[in-house]
Parts: C-alpha cells; structure tokens; sequence
C-alpha cells in the first residue's frame, strides 16, 4: 500500500513539473514569436516601412479608403478623409481625429488592416500613429498623420485600397506614462 501512495507521489510530482514546463513554454514563446517577426520582416507593425520604389506611375491612380474603428475604448476615432485618388509611388499624408471622452488619461495601440488583404504588401507606411502606443489625456483631442506609398508592384487588378484602423486600450499602463509623451506622432 506504501509503494502505491509513493507511486501515486512521484506520478503527482511528475504531472506538476510538466505542467509547469508547459505553462513557461507557452509564455515563452511570445518573445520568441515577436523576435522571428522581427529577423524575418513579418508582421512588423511597429517599424516603418521603406519606400523602395520612387517612381510615381501616373498611367493609373488608386482609391485607398478610410476607415476607424475602436474596440472597448472610450474614444471617439475617425478619419479626416473618407477616401483619396493617388498614383502608385506618390508620398500621400492623410489625417485621423482622435478624441478621449473619459476623465482620465487613457493609453491605446492602433492596429492596421487592410482590404483586399494583400494590399498589405504594397502598402508602405513611412509614418504612422500606428507605430507608438498613445496616451490621452482627459478630453484632450489629437490630430494624428499617416504617411505612405502603394508601391507600384501592385498589382493591376487592385484599384482600391481600405486602410482600417482598430484602436485597443493598453491594459496596466500608468496614466503619466512617458508611452506617447515626446515620441507620438502629431500630438
């Protein structure tokens, strides 16, 4: 009876340190994953992009669309242009207007998606407020740029674009967090 309960024991132990191993590899595997993105050059969605291609090709233009959206976030988001014609390799600036409506300071990341979904691929974002976390101030209203290029690579049968902005509240930020001050864009 002795040895079962001791052989019970060490299963119970066993189990326990698995399941611990188990539970650090998953944690691990967030940096692990954020580090392949990086030496990779995938979904790299903090870093400007380059502009590779310079040339304007003026024989076509494309719609690139707007769009805002927040997720659980007490601000009021939008951009200032529903949509622009531009030439594939023209530098194009465009505005979004954020505002926070609660009173406290509030920090939130803005994630970029866009339609089709391989217009991804030739969109370069040279500047983006997608590209910093952003603190808001109680009621504070602030106007944010995106500059880019649709490279000229892409493909003919594309002619328009949706850029769409999700905005997600930053859980456990600090209200005076230096996470915007001095490094957002436009504010």
């Amino acid at each position: 009876m002795a040895t079962q309960q001791e052989s019970n024991r060490q299963l119970l132990v066993r189990l326990g340190v698995a399941a611990i191993a188990m539970f650090g590899f998953g944690f691990a595997l967030v940096p692990f994953y954020e580090k392949i993105c990086e030496v990779a050059g995938i979904n790299n969605l903090l870093q400007p992009d380059v502009a590779v291609n310079t040339q304007v090709d003026a024989s076509r233009k494309i719609v690139v669309e707007f769009d805002a959206n927040i997720h659980d976030l007490p601000w009021r988001f939008k951009p200032l242009q529903g949509a622009i014609e531009a030439h594939p390799g023209e530098l194009v600036q465009v505005s979004y207007e954020v505002t926070n409506t609660r009173d406290v300071p509030v920090t939130g990341q803005a994630v970029p998606s866009y339609g089709p979904q391989l217009a991804g691929q030739y969109f370069r974002k040279l500047e983006c407020f997608c590209f910093a976390r952003q603190t808001l101030a109680p009621g504070e209203k602030r106007t944010m740029p995106v500059v880019f290029v649709v490279d000229p690579a892409l493909p003919r049968d594309v002619n328009t674009i949706t850029l769409s902005y999700t905005f997600f509240e930053i859980a456990g930020t600090r209200a005076g967090a230096e996470v915007s001050r001095g490094r957002s864009v436009g504010g």
